[in-house]
């Protein structure tokens, strides 16, 4: 059905905007964090995924889509850049309210600096596998950024929550990728991943998510804390 893509990115945020003006939410109110951070980060990922495309890295199915283009890349494909980091950070906004601490501040300074090494160390050795390579590079230089140029102090909810969002990912991007379709609405170029998969997703989705949803956290929280030193709260 060609209204396939597009239906996977309205159900993916439609949810998500409704609950965005529960009083005890009020999502909405950090629009104006939300956005900048939102198109920043996209139009670095949309610009990747032109390139990628380019080079034939992956592709769509056209029985998925409604056939609109921008650039090389389906309106569908750019929307997800909008509606997953929507879902994801209104989840992050909803369970930061809750959760005070994700984990012992010991167990995430051992935590970050094992991921950048891990990370850039598997980027290092899969540089015949593009999508691996910047993937794994690119997350590590995010969370050195994140953990020793600014110096965020909330790397621990974020890895608590991430799993979380694991659980929604797996559903919405085994459809991308082929769960329960005939075939993929995204495919991808096996010369150039890793080859492990998660039912129909390959590995290196998981942390490409992960760096997207990283990039929009740093500028919306450097945004949110920004706007209330400005209003005097801080």
């Amino acid at each position: 059905m060609k209204f396939t893509y597009l239906l996977i990115d309205f159900f993916t945020i439609i949810v998500p905007f409704i609950f965005s003006f529960h009083p005890k939410l009020n999502f909405y109110k950090t629009w104006k964090a939300f956005f900048p951070a939102v198109l920043i980060t996209g139009l670095v990922f949309v610009l990747w995924d032109i390139y990628f495309t380019s080079i034939g890295v992956w592709g769509f199915n056209k029985q998925y889509l409604i056939g609109s283009r921008i650039g090389n890349l389906p309106v569908e494909e750019v929307l997800f850049f909008l509606c997953i980091p929507y879902a994801c950070v209104f989840t992050y906004h909803c369970l930061d309210l809750f959760i005070k601490k994700a984990m012992s501040a010991s167990l995430e300074r051992m935590l970050t600096p094992a991921f950048i090494v891990a990370f850039a160390i598997t980027g290092l050795l899969s540089t015949s596998q593009i999508y691996t390579c910047v993937t794994f590079l690119g997350l590590s230089v995010l969370l050195f950024l994140a953990k020793y140029v600014l110096k965020v102090g909330w790397l621990d909810k974020f890895y608590v929550i991430y799993a979380v969002l694991l659980f929604p990912f797996t559903i919405v991007n085994g459809l991308l990728t082929g769960t329960a379709l005939e075939n993929p609405v995204v495919w991808y170029n096996e010369s150039q991943i890793f080859g492990l998969r998660l039912l129909t997703i390959p590995v290196e989705d998981v942390f490409y998510g992960m760096a997207l949803i990283l990039l929009n956290l740093l500028i919306y929280k450097h945004l949110i804390r920004r706007a209330d030193k400005l209003s005097g709260k801080l």
